[in-house]
């Protein structure tokens, strides 16, 4: 595993611990994921050796460029792709839009319905309102070539469904993650978050990571909170 630079962990250099049995093939060693902070856990096994790791340092674009599997130079062809939108199925949209039109300040730009198939779709961004085209047509071709789109799905009828819930991603089988929003103040925007009772999954205070948070939306999805700037 290539190293990095930045604060070093010594406790994390090498593997298995010599107060692990080494002869036991299925005994397994639970890591803190990314070792930085003791939120989520990973599965590594006990009889691997790992080479001494440095953790929290920035690549240069000439060492991000030579990660293995990463294209250096992408295909023009390429040039013009947009990444546009992420979906995600929510199960109320009336609270899911309050969420994030209230609380997060995105602007819906777009609904689609399909009553045979009994489900709509909403588009949201974080822009200014003023840049949103009035014209249907043109709105619609503008919310395609921009990124940062969310996608709303809702399945009509799941909100009358007391048992009824997504998967977030975040608990076991784990797929999904999170998406991310950065706030010019995180400080201010996670003191207005806790004034609206909204839901944190990691305040700033929490863990060793003090410049982030998680808040989860009425579905329980995680959004990361960051700013761009050093807190």
């Amino acid at each position: 595993m290539p190293a990095s630079a930045g604060f070093f962990l010594p406790e994390f250099c090498q593997f298995p611990s010599p107060a692990l049995p080494l002869n036991t093939p299925n005994n397994d060693l639970l890591l803190p994921a990314g070792f930085a902070q003791a939120v989520t856990f990973r599965i590594i096994r006990a009889s691997t050796v790992y080479p001494c790791i440095t953790f929290g340092g920035f690549m240069s674009l000439q060492e991000l460029n030579n990660v293995p599997g990463v294209t250096a130079q992408p295909d023009s062809a390429t040039q013009q792709f947009v990444f546009n939108h992420t979906m995600l199925r929510v199960k109320d949209i009336e609270k899911s839009l309050d969420f994030y039109t209230r609380v997060l300040g995105f602007s819906l730009l777009e609904k689609r319905d399909f009553p045979e198939a009994e489900f709509s779709l909403y588009f949201l961004a974080l822009v200014d309102k003023a840049l949103i085209p009035a014209d249907d047509a043109a709105r619609t071709v503008w919310m395609k070539s921009i990124p940062g789109i969310l996608e709303l799905t809702h399945n009509h009828g799941t909100e009358n469904d007391a048992d009824f819930a997504y998967h977030n991603g975040n608990t076991d089988p784990r797929g999904f993650g999170h998406i991310c929003i950065a706030v010019p103040d995180i400080v201010a925007a996670c003191e207005r978050f806790e004034a609206l009772g909204v839901d944190f999954q990691k305040r700033l205070t929490d863990g060793r990571m003090k410049s982030l948070a998680f808040i989860k939306d009425p579905d329980a999805y995680w959004v990361e909170i960051i700013q761009p700037t050093p807190l």
